[in-house]
């Protein structure tokens, strides 16, 4: 039996707003067009997995479990819109710790495929920061950047090839307009 395609989604940044060490799940905004890209995503048969860099655990700013409570307020949030996330992964490292599951490294994705019947040639990768994109290119995915955040990672996404879009609703819309063309 084949498996789903997946969008593999970055959270900071990419479904909600990037800030900086968020521990707090009651601090935990939606992103504009995140609800509707994921929507548009679970439409086109996508599977969704959100894969996360947590290094604030790695650096004591907080642990494991405040990771799991944002993750959960925004799972909640995003289910009351009627979108449902099969899976979250994150590393609690920091990056000095030379894991395998920290991003751009495989882990969280090879994690992610051991848990699920992912077909990793239907799949694709969408976040806002070059390690998403490396990530990407490391697995043979398309890879989608969000330019959510310092348009450092736009010039590199641009330079390196990948299209950059301004939210979630934009980026799935281009999906769709790519499978249509097929």
């Amino acid at each position: 039996m084949a498996g789903q395609p997946c969008a593999f989604l970055d959270r900071d940044g990419t479904l909600i707003k990037d800030l900086h060490y968020l521990s707090d799940p009651s601090q935990a905004v939606l992103l504009p067009g995140a609800v509707e890209g994921l929507q548009s995503l679970a439409k086109q048969g996508f599977l969704l997995v959100v894969l996360s860099n947590q290094s604030g655990v790695g650096r004591g700013y907080f642990n494991e479990e405040a990771v799991r409570a944002v993750n959960a307020r925004v799972h909640e949030m995003l289910h009351r819109k009627g979108v449902t996330i099969a899976a979250w992964y994150f590393c609690p490292h920091a990056p000095e710790q030379a894991c395998h599951c920290r991003k751009p490294l495989p882990g969280l994705i090879d994690q992610a495929c051991a848990d699920f019947a992912i077909d990793l040639s239907r799949s694709l990768m969408i976040g806002d920061k070059d390690v998403d994109l490396r990530l990407a290119e490391g697995r043979g995915l398309p890879g989608y950047l969000i330019s959510s955040q310092a348009s450092s990672h736009a010039d590199w996404a641009k330079a390196h090839h990948y299209d950059v879009f301004a939210d979630l609703a934009e980026t799935a819309c281009h999906i769709t307009q790519l499978a249509h063309e097929r």
